[in-house]
């Protein structure tokens, strides 16, 4: 075929494979290449046509490219992703644009930025979420970087992008590495989600007796809900596959230690660079770890006997949905604090409202509660904490004693419930007007004099010598 390709897709794993197939059911033409050649072959015996350029070089795949150049590299993060733009640059030109889609660090998508710039030619961290299902039929994208980059980007993502009643699911997040950062947060709120899930789950299944399929029921009926989302119908199915050999729930048979690939991490340790406070998503992050300790969990059980089981008394199905959603909306909440600070932080001047509504449709986090999460930051682009939002205020209001019940009831029971119960710690401690700090910063000053701000000067240090002081008498 003789036409030059609209497009060129480096990796041809699952997700590469994917977003190619993407591209080319949307009429494109479309380049792809692979370092392992048996990958390649594989895929061009199964899907090629006229309209997949397939080359054996990668010189040559550069070469079936119509210019400027639009190349999306779809390898494994880290070194990988080095060693694909060292090999092209070569044979770029200066308005050629390189796309990396993986996930990977904000910071290295910078200093990726700075090395193609200073080689003539264009770079783009682009977080991409949904999926290979996503890859396939339309994800959400999350472009970052060179604003010039991404207007030329523009029509074929939003060709191959996911769509919702909102809009294209992809949108320019920012300044640098501001893409690769959105996606980050995305998993970290991922992470909450998912958590909160397995644990009310649990609650649903130990707690209050119900089977295997009553949980999935339950789980199918709240996708009906406020609480409608890819990963609560994700949950429905899952929860009602039966096992082929033990003719029980599948998932009882799956062993409970949680695998991560460190975005979560990464989110959380954002979070304590900036000051932020995530302790729901941190929690999640934590669960994952404690899952993993197999061998301390085993023995902590035969010591102090096993949690997880005891019956929990005047708890209902419906306090475990309210709870569940008060527990949503705190993890939101806290990962869009995070990139509210980090937009100013690291100079990325997003758009969160822009940010919210890529996340409504395509991606794994996709639920009902990003439309009005948009809603929100559309009336006030500014808005802090989502929660104060007059409307989500309200709802908030009306879920936050199921949560509360919950909580102490799953606790009294011994379940371990980390996200639910620092979710509820969350946004009691972001509701506490004067709480317990000051005794912190008495400690400090004492022992190290780390000075501290009384409350009718708060703006002067003030360092006492504590034992020197007068004593309260009585």
């Amino acid at each position: 075929m003789s036409k030059l390709a609209d497009i060129g897709v480096i990796g041809l794993g699952v997700m590469g494979a994917a977003l190619a197939r993407n591209f080319h059911s949307r009429g494109l033409v479309v380049a792809t290449w692979n370092r392992e050649t048996d990958m390649a072959e594989a895929f061009t015996a199964k899907y090629g046509d006229d309209r997949f350029v397939s080359s054996p070089s990668l010189a040559q795949f550069v070469q079936s490219l119509e210019t400027p150049r639009r190349i999306i590299v779809m390898v494994t993060a880290g070194r990988p992703v080095d060693l694909v733009l060292e090999a092209l640059a070569p044979h770029l030109g200066n308005e050629d644009i390189v796309v990396d889609g993986g996930n990977t660090f904000f910071r290295d998508t910078v200093r990726r930025d700075q090395w193609c710039r200073a080689r003539g030619f264009r770079f783009v961290g682009m977080g991409v979420s949904g999926g290979e299902e996503g890859a396939l039929k339309g994800p959400a994208m999350m472009p970052g970087g060179d604003v010039e980059a991404w207007q030329r980007l523009r029509p074929v993502l939003e060709l191959a992008c996911a769509r919702s009643e909102h809009g294209p699911c992809v949108d320019h997040c920012g300044a640098g590495g501001a893409g690769h950062y959105v996606k980050m947060v995305h998993n970290g709120i991922e992470y909450a989600d998912m958590q909160i899930i397995s644990e009310i789950w649990t609650l649903l299944a130990g707690g209050l007796g119900r089977s295997g399929k009553a949980a999935a029921d339950a789980f199918a009926r709240w996708n009906d809900t406020e609480l409608r989302s890819y990963l609560v119908e994700v949950t429905a199915l899952v929860l009602s596959v039966q096992d082929p050999q033990t003719g029980g729930p599948l998932v009882d048979q799956i062993l409970d230690a949680a695998g991560q690939k460190g975005t979560g991490r990464w989110t959380v340790e954002q979070g304590l660079e900036l000051g932020i406070p995530l302790p729901t998503l941190a929690a999640a992050v934590d669960a994952r770890g404690i899952s993993s300790n197999l061998t301390a969990r085993r023995h902590g059980s035969a010591t102090f006997g096993d949690r997880g089981h005891a019956a929990i008394h005047g708890l209902e199905v419906d306090d475990l949905r309210r709870a569940f959603y008060a527990a949503r909306i705190a993890s939101y909440s806290q990962g869009f604090q995070l990139l509210q600070a980090a937009s100013v932080a690291h100079g990325f001047g997003a758009n969160l409202a822009a940010v919210s509504r890529i996340w409504t449709a395509g991606c794994i986090l996709r639920a009902a509660l990003l439309d009005r999460l948009y809603a929100a930051l559309v009336r006030n682009p500014a808005l802090e904490l989502l929660h104060h939002d007059p409307d989500l205020a309200q709802t908030l209001a009306e879920a936050l004693p199921a949560l509360r019940k919950t909580v102490v009831k799953a606790t009294e029971a011994g379940y371990a419930i980390p996200c639910l119960s620092s979710a509820l710690g969350w946004l009691d401690g972001m509701a506490t007007a004067r709480g317990s700090a000051a005794l912190i910063q008495a400690q400090r000053d004492c022992f190290g004099a780390h000075t501290y701000k009384r409350v009718d000067a708060p703006d002067i240090a003030v360092h006492s010598l504590w034992a020197e002081l007068p004593k309260l008498a009585g």
